[in-house]
């Protein structure tokens, strides 16, 4: 039975949505456990859609971080909300999707442009599920100046009867477990850690929290450069799906060495090179905005470093270039999926 009845409380101001959310800054390593006040808390870090959900006496509201109401693109966790969490409510999380054992943001996106009319062949398909990490109001109470210690508590307790597709995330102080962590879940699409301080107020805005994601290398095929052959500026990372070399990425821009260990091995591409003369500035080379193209040979391996977060094989994230392997074929890596 839904939680709404007349009477329940409602919402503090400025949580009625959308509500502004506390955010993280990038750092190399996994902090310290007194890097923050109070001491760290090491949560994972999701591959998928922060989501504040926004639970009053009558309805439930889903929020993104951009401040864009998704509540129409995630009925499953809006009937969970409403049958799971007590009205005067808001909560703090990433709704995420799980596939073949491992997150699939693919598959969220798909949420995002798919017809109103057909979201529930996506739901029955592919059901999400929304990870809570704060608590940020409860029984109409705004909760965001107690400590993260305090929100944490509050929220085991409520969490404790839970059921899919609503679940707690995982949180400890103990900086081995953080390790393990950060190092074990990559396998499932888990993009690393953030650590927060167990004494810091919910702070909307500000980037107080720290995250850090995990890096592992693997190989790709130089399909391409921006820039001139001989003084490459990034490489165009591409790999082979069905015989087609597709492109899965790009490096963040390269030293000076690295680009002169580039030029040294790669050759002008012959003229059946499938890529055109031109790619986009965005993402997985879209956007609006192109820059020139300098197509290679795709007969040179390259092994970079890349992060857990995959959509469809392809890179959401910059790679970085660490070496030419001279020892490796075309032919020896695997084909995208």
């Amino acid at each position: 039975m839904p939680l709404t009845a007349p009477g329940l409380p409602g919402l503090p101001p400025g949580l009625t949505g959308p509500v502004g959310v506390q955010l993280s800054k990038p750092v190399r390593e996994i902090p310290p456990p007194h890097a923050l006040p109070g001491g760290c808390r090491y949560e994972p870090k999701w591959d998928g859609y922060r989501l504040v959900i926004v639970r009053d006496a009558a309805s439930t509201r889903l929020w993104s971080k951009q401040g864009r109401d998704l509540t129409d693109r995630f009925p499953d966790i809006v009937a969970a909300a409403l049958a799971q969490v007590p009205a005067g409510t808001v909560l703090d999380g990433e709704v995420v999707i799980w596939h073949d054992d491992r997150l699939d943001f693919g598959l969220l996106q798909k949420r995002m442009v798919t017809a109103p009319g057909r979201i529930a062949a996506q739901v029955a398909a592919h059901p999400a599920s929304y990870v809570a990490f704060d608590v940020l109001a409860l029984g109409g109470t705004d909760l965001r100046e107690k400590t993260l210690g305090r929100r944490r508590a509050e929220l085991e307790t409520l969490s404790a009867r839970w059921a899919p597709p609503l679940q707690l995330s995982p949180s400890t102080a103990d900086p081995e477990l953080a390790q393990q962590w950060f190092e074990e879940f990559r396998v499932a699409g888990v993009e690393g850690l953030v650590a927060k301080g167990a004494g810091s107020r919910y702070a909307p805005g500000r980037r107080e929290w720290l995250k850090v994601k995990s890096w592992e290398s693997t190989e790709v095929v130089a399909g391409g450069v921006i820039g001139p052959l001989d003084r490459p500026s990034q490489l165009v990372a591409g790999r082979y799906r069905d015989g087609e070399l597709v492109v899965v990425g790009r490096t963040s821009p390269l030293a000076p060495r690295q680009s002169e260990e580039l030029a040294a091995v790669l050759r002008p591409a012959d003229d059946d090179h499938p890529w055109p003369d031109r790619i986009g500035t965005g993402r997985f080379g879209g956007g609006r905005l192109s820059v020139p193209l300098t197509r290679v040979r795709p007969d040179v391996v390259v092994e970079v470093s890349a992060d857990a977060a995959l959509q469809a094989g392809v890179f959401r994230h910059p790679l970085r270039f660490l070496r030419v392997r001279p020892d490796l074929r075309v032919e020896d890596l695997p084909p995208l999926p």
